[in-house]
């Protein structure tokens, strides 16, 4: 077998090239529903050739020892390698198909429903030209441990799936948390060598992913991490996506359940929901129909943190049901929400005012507006803990960070400089003029729990004109001052009895 390293830069002209055979059949949305299983397929089918090589000759030729389960990391049936699919010359997705499943029962406990489920046998969207082109194209580099090393493959993968994502925008908001907002918010938990870590709306799995970076970065030992990281995602592709970026990423012990979390969460003990350490998540924002009603008689007990959210805004559900699944000693939580879950009035307003007087938050931090894939909106992180440290007991940091962004032409950026002043200010849990506040749960009460970030701390004055960040933010604002003034006159219309 050759034996050939491939650089990072190499790789990800490899996968693009990949990716762009497959334009004008299929839509580029869709197009990780097809490059991640070929990409996998590949890859794990050159690493079984690979440890077969090394097995054959530990053993001086033995073929049917070099066959065994134990010199394998994931069995492949016979007919179903790779090699075995390239002869094909007629059926090729049916052939593709056919491996993919035998392959994925061979491994029930690691691989089942891996490759996802993409419609392999359209020949209308893909004939067997089209296929036997990408197949030639992936069989031109030995994607082999020797050739690729785990973390290059994972790196190459973490590509993709941006490529992917900027390609797609708006839906790439359902799977994809831009890298510097997920570094952000795993550097603000830093997570510890054999801590547990939970991610309840996981997407693609970047904050597991970036969790194992976290630790590395630090001196510490991923393996600590092994069998301790899990996640939980909806839809099924991209729960399928996140279990091979672990595994391309080498994490050989995990948990990623596909499933809908807030009705029907997949880690529990008994009658109560599991615990962990971190709890990080970016769920989709304001999502409607979410189980409102089955939630006022959740079992788990979700709904004792305030109340039921409303049936259009989930916001409040995932921080209830993330609070919920964090250890009550070590448990920290981070989570990002639309910056609307901050004043919302109603049923929102009733959870946040419990969550608060309970002392479970630390920090609110506000986002620069149009970050994320599929809104333009300004979000903020919440930072929760069931156990503050004692300089933060009844306080909570407000940070302002709407300026810290580089403007795109579609998009703008969290850069490295602008997360470092975040985490800077939030490890400092004081005030700064212009971008920190401390306040008490006094203070916040006499906002009447209202935490619109502008309330304790705007941003310092630069003489400059009106930005689109401060033009969203009173939008914001005055929209929750209408609401207000409404809910109080329809009050008063019922008093008069004139309410309709």
């Amino acid at each position: 077998m050759r034996n050939t390293s491939i650089a990072l830069p190499e790789l990800e002209q490899y996968l693009a090239k990949a990716a762009d055979l497959l334009r004008g059949s299929i839509d580029q949305a869709d197009f990780k529903a097809y490059i991640f299983p070929l990409m996998f397929f590949k890859r794990i089918s050159d690493v079984y050739d690979e440890e077969f090589q090394e097995a054959l000759e530990e053993s001086g030729g033995d073929h049917e020892y070099a066959t065994f389960a134990e010199n394998h990391r994931f069995a492949i049936p016979g007919g179903n390698l790779w090699s075995d699919v390239r002869e094909k010359t007629e059926n090729i997705g049916t052939a593709l198909q056919t491996a993919f499943r035998e392959i994925e029962k061979a491994n029930p406990d690691t691989l089942y429903g891996i490759f996802g489920n993409a419609n392999w046998t359209n020949k209308d969207k893909l004939p067997d030209r089209k296929l036997a082109d990408l197949i030639e194209h992936f069989s031109t580099k030995t994607l082999s441990n020797a050739n690729v090393a785990p973390d290059v493959f994972g790196n190459a993968y973490e590509y993709l799936i941006k490529r992917f994502a900027d390609a797609s925008n708006k839906k790439a908001g359902e799977y994809y948390t831009p890298r510097s907002v997920v570094g952000l918010l795993i550097n603000i938990l830093d997570p510890q060598e054999g801590e547990s870590v939970y991610d309840p709306a996981c997407g693609t799995g970047g904050m597991l992913i970036e969790v194992i970076e976290h630790v590395k970065a630090a001196g510490g030992s991923p393996k600590t991490l092994w069998g301790k990281l899990y996640g939980q995602e909806k839809v099924l592709a991209t729960s399928a996506i996140a279990r091979m970026n672990l595994l391309l990423h080498g994490v050989e012990d995990f948990k990623i359940v596909r499933e809908d979390t807030l009705r029907n969460p997949a880690f529990y003990t008994g009658n109560h929901l599991a615990r962990f350490d971190c709890v990080v998540a970016n769920p989709p924002f304001s999502l409607k129909a979410w189980g409102e009603v089955e939630w006022a008689s959740d079992k788990w007990g979700r709904n004792q943190l305030g109340g039921v959210p409303p049936k259009g805004y989930a916001d409040w559900a995932w921080v209830q049901h993330m609070l919920t699944s964090a250890n009550a000693e070590t448990g920290r939580v981070a989570v990002v929400l639309p910056q609307g879950a901050l004043f919302r009035q109603g049923a929102e307003a009733r959870i946040r005012t419990h969550v608060l007087k309970a002392d479970k938050i630390e920090a609110v931090i506000g986002l620069a507006p149009n970050l994320f894939y599929g809104t333009g909106l300004a979000a903020c992180v919440l930072i929760l803990r069931h156990d503050k440290p004692a300089n933060g007991k009844g306080r909570v940091l407000f940070i302002n960070g709407e300026g810290l962004m580089k403007k795109g032409r579609n998009q703008n950026t969290l850069e490295p400089e602008h997360a470092s002043e975040l985490l800077k200010a939030y490890a400092g849990f004081a005030d700064i003029d212009g971008r920190a506040h401390v306040a008490t749960l006094e203070e916040i009460e006499g906002h009447d729990f209202n935490l619109n970030i502008p309330l304790y701390v705007a941003p310092a004055g630069t003489g400059e004109k009106l930005t689109l960040a401060d033009a969203l933010t009173n939008l914001e604002a005055a929209q929750a001052r209408a609401q207000e003034t409404r809910s109080a006159l329809e009050a008063e219309l019922v008093k008069w009895g004139l309410s309709a």
